[in-house]
């Protein structure tokens, strides 16, 4: 069997630079890398649901956000399987078998689950489902018996767990589920990109995101807000780049062609970078470069999107045929699931023998 990638996202709001420097640019690499048998790129609207399953409409809105992300970004539905969740049954019927090979303590030793319970102040009253997102996210991965997983170092907790469930499962029932391995984003930078307020993490419910659907005008309008250096008053003074988050997005986006066409007076970020720790380069400067670098890389992001948003119909065409397509590849995965576990009744002649042997008179 060939390598296999699975990867996706909780279809909540548009997709962000977080998202694109961390999983969607890589994504468009590895489907264009020609390393792979398949690829499978989803949409887990049924994991969305755990949290918000009183605003079912944010969910059922934001899918063909997500897909136009997807497509303006370069995923290609000739290249790649793009799908919905939901629309897989078989992958809650999977759940269902994994749950019972896993116990109640050790998903709550999960450090990832642990994190995100009390991010959603969930401690006092976890819904089930949520609670079981693991096991899905499980279901998801062996369906399509996925050998890699592309996804930030948070979720190697969650890769374990499936592991886990992959192994437990053929030692129960008989060699059917693979154990996937995780591939990580190739530098540090990649892994977590900070909110242009500083913060850990760029995230939608703060507020703190620049979407890869901005115009122009809110990407400066967001930039130039940014949190830089608070020690950095004046001109003169020395800056410290740790921490500032305009570096960090420099570090992660920023070519020497960049400056050869913005700020040729530096010949790369590290020049930039030597001069900016010794004083005499202002914030604002630093800002502007970003501002030229991130919209260069958007621009023809938002044309795609463009063309893409003439055609609505059409986007929901290939989500439907990809969706059918990884249904068939699931189908196939639970039949072997059910044989193995012996649950295919109406197609297991042996029991069907036995049985009818067992009453003959």
């Amino acid at each position: 069997m060939g390598k296999i990638i699975l990867t996706g996202d909780r279809p909540t709001g548009k997709l962000h630079l977080g998202h694109y420097v961390g999983s969607l640019r890589r994504r468009v690499q590895l489907q264009d890398s020609g390393d792979f048998e398949r690829m499978f790129v989803f949409m887990a609207d049924v994991q969305a649901l755990t949290d918000n399953a009183d605003n079912p409409e944010k969910i059922r809105q934001n899918i063909i956000e997500v897909a136009l992300d997807y497509l303006s970004a370069g995923l290609d539905p000739v290249k790649c399987t793009l799908f919905i969740q939901s629309q897989i049954p078989e992958l809650a019927e999977l759940t269902t078998y994994l749950m019972n090979l896993v116990s109640v303590s050790r998903v709550q030793r999960n450090p990832t689950v642990k994190t995100e319970i009390k991010m959603r102040n969930f401690e006092a009253n976890i819904p089930m489902g949520f609670f079981c997102y693991p096991v899905s996210q499980a279901a998801d991965i062996t369906a399509f018996k996925a050998t890699t997983v592309p996804a930030g170092e948070d979720q190697e907790p969650m890769i374990e767990i499936t592991r886990e469930l992959a192994r437990r499962f053929n030692q129960t029932y008989g060699e059917v589920l693979v154990e996937p391995n995780i591939m990580l984003p190739e530098n540090a930078t990649s892994r977590r990109l900070p909110g242009t307020d500083g913060k850990e993490k760029m995230s939608k419910s703060l507020g703190n995101c620049i979407y890869l659907s901005d115009d122009a005008d809110a990407v400066w309008k967001k930039v130039k807000g940014m949190y830089t250096d608070p020690t950095h008053i004046n001109l003169s003074d020395p800056g410290h780049v740790e921490g500032n988050a305009v570096f960090t997005y420099l570090d992660a986006f920023s070519t020497d062609q960049d400056f050869a066409d913005f700020w040729p007076e530096y010949s790369n970020l590290d020049a930039l970078k030597d001069a900016y720790t010794h004083g005499g380069v202002g914030d604002m400067k630093c800002k502007k470069l970003l501002n030229n670098v991130i919209n260069r890389m958007l621009d023809p992001i938002r044309e795609r999107r463009h063309e893409f948003e003439q055609d609505i119909p059409e986007i929901f065409n290939v989500l439907k045929k990809g969706s059918d397509e990884a249904r068939a590849a699931a189908a196939q995965t639970m039949d072997e699931v059910r044989k193995a576990m012996q649950i295919d009744y109406f197609n297991d002649a042996a029991l069907i023998k036995q049985q009818t042997d067992k009453y003959k008179k």
